[in-house]
């Protein structure tokens, strides 16, 4: 793996534009979580796929696809992360967050769990660390959800795996619209949540990045997702080329929270504990929010125009 370009340096977030050795091109993120500092949560963002083979009409890792990232490459985005921050190889952080999330859903790729059931040996690391997997839920996932359980429980029991399944909309045939491919159905998604958590684990989370003009009815999604399993994690759409070329805002509007907190109410009177997850100002004038540089050669910054709310709603982990 051979890293082409960074977006420029930052006290929040830094890009990483690799070329594999097929020639193909991934990103990979680092960054922290103010008011947290590197010592205290380190974050780093994982790409698992070559692109990816759902387009979302809010992403913009989709329009390409180039097939599955291998086990070693995608340990080498971590190896390359830690080389150049923890040289001793020793990552002296209290939380040492690994998201595998950038580009491409995670279960499309049959070689994550391998990933990580080497993290826990292969990284020496003086806190916590925790793992968090988020996907779309595609249709013929089942065996691999089964998988990553039992990886769950032999090594991050306790609350350090987040699972999180992104919905964007509580009604499913709408929801097709913004996840263009087969997925598994609310119900087995809800089954899987009540099979997934054992004492002690953090619930499933349901990610809505809502979007104006789509259902968001908590009620109904209480009938399905029980709140004793799931809780809610609410965020803007992210100021992507492809949400602007769809035209798609978001229901969650940065700087707006009186518009918020009407949101977070309707499903805390359904029974949820809500995350409201806003990131910083920055993130976005960076681009570490989705996968915007691997195919372009231009310049990695990019500049956008969001305002930034985060207070105390923020996802403690």
């Amino acid at each position: 793996m051979k890293v082409l370009r960074t977006t420029p340096e930052s006290d929040i977030a830094r890009v990483y534009v690799a070329e594999l050795e097929d020639g193909s091109r991934i990103e990979f993120v680092q960054s922290v979580q103010p008011p947290l500092n590197r010592s205290q949560k380190w974050v780093l963002i994982l790409s698992t796929l070559k692109g990816c083979p759902v387009d979302c009409p809010i992403c913009d890792a989709g329009g390409s696809y180039n097939g599955i990232i291998s086990a070693e490459e995608m340990l080498a985005q971590i190896d390359y992360l830690v080389d150049s921050f923890y040289p001793r190889g020793v990552i002296e952080v209290e939380k040492w967050k690994l998201q595998f999330a950038r580009m491409g859903d995670p279960l499309f790729n049959f070689a994550v769990p391998e990933v990580l059931r080497v993290i826990p040996e292969r990284y020496q690391v003086t806190g916590r660390t925790i793992v968090s997997l988020s996907t779309i839920a595609p249709h013929n996932c089942l065996e691999q959800l089964q998988e990553i359980v039992r990886i769950k429980d032999q090594y991050y029991s306790g609350g350090n795996f987040q699972f999180q399944f992104s919905l964007h909309t509580t009604c499913e045939q709408e929801r097709r619209k913004l996840v263009p491919v087969k997925t598994l159905s609310f119900s087995q998604m809800a089954q899987f949540g009540q099979y997934f958590q054992r004492p002690g684990d953090q619930k499933i989370t349901l990610n809505f990045a809502a979007v104006q003009g789509f259902p968001l009815e908590a009620d109904k999604l209480a009938r399905i997702f029980s709140p004793k399993h799931f809780l809610i994690k609410l965020t803007p759409v992210n100021p992507t080329f492809s949400s602007r070329k769809n035209k798609l805002k978001g229901v969650i509007e940065p700087g707006n929270r009186k518009n918020n907190l009407k949101i977070i109410n309707l499903f805390k009177r359904a029974g949820y504990d809500v995350i409201l997850s806003i990131g910083d100002l920055q993130e976005n004038e960076i681009g570490s929010n989705c996968g915007m540089y691997s195919n372009s050669d231009s310049d990695c910054q990019v500049s956008q125009t969001e305002s930034a709310f985060t207070k105390d709603l923020s996802c403690a982990d």
